[in-house]
């Protein structure tokens, strides 16, 4: 069975959503973070960095929310085998984590990136329900989890004059998986 580790409130939530969407059986592993169980050679054999989120599925070891992301959606996602397509799913996991987050969360570049990241994204969700269209992909995972962590840490942070942003937030957070994975 997969395991993933991670700690309580950590970015292994994101891999337990998108766990839960695809149905795939896993096994929680839970590190206390702060007791150091990530800095531990149990936990450094998985990862080196000892960071989390990481998975173990059978023999493979795997670490980085993205890069595990990636890896779900081409073993358990029923992908187009359509290079093009993994293309564009890996721009919008890479977008979340490399554009999106620190864009967002980091201070300095909020004022700056924001408004035009947002704008951005608020033309896409106007027209359509998801990032990739009607279907709901790993995508939506990798971006919706970043979007829905701001109103948890940004509190002053007004999202409402993108308001197919927050609708698009609504939808991916109303998902029973998302319910499921992010259960406190």
């Amino acid at each position: 069975m997969l395991k993933l580790y991670g700690g309580a409130f950590s970015r292994a939530g994101i891999v337990k959503w998108y766990l839960e969407e695809l149905g795939v059986p896993y096994e929680f592993v839970l590190l206390d973070m702060k007791n150091g169980e990530h800095k531990q050679p149990e936990y450094l054999a998985i990862n080196p960095v000892g960071k989390v989120p990481a998975i173990v599925d059978g023999d493979f070891q795997l670490w980085e929310s993205g890069a595990i992301l990636l890896y779900l959606a081409e073993k358990y996602g029923n992908l187009s085998s359509s290079p093009e397509y993994k293309a564009i799913l890996a721009q919008w996991v890479l977008f979340a984590n490399a554009t999106l987050g620190p864009g967002v969360f980091v201070e300095a570049n909020r004022d700056r990136e924001m408004p035009r990241l947002m704008t951005a994204l608020n033309s896409i969700l106007e027209k359509q329900p998801f990032l990739l269209g009607e279907e709901f992909s790993v995508a939506d995972v990798a971006v919706g989890s970043m979007l829905a962590y701001i109103p948890m840490v940004l509190k002053e942070v007004d999202l409402n004059p993108y308001p197919a942003v927050l609708d698009y937030m609504k939808r991916v957070t109303e998902r029973p998986a998302f319910q499921k994975a992010m259960q406190r």
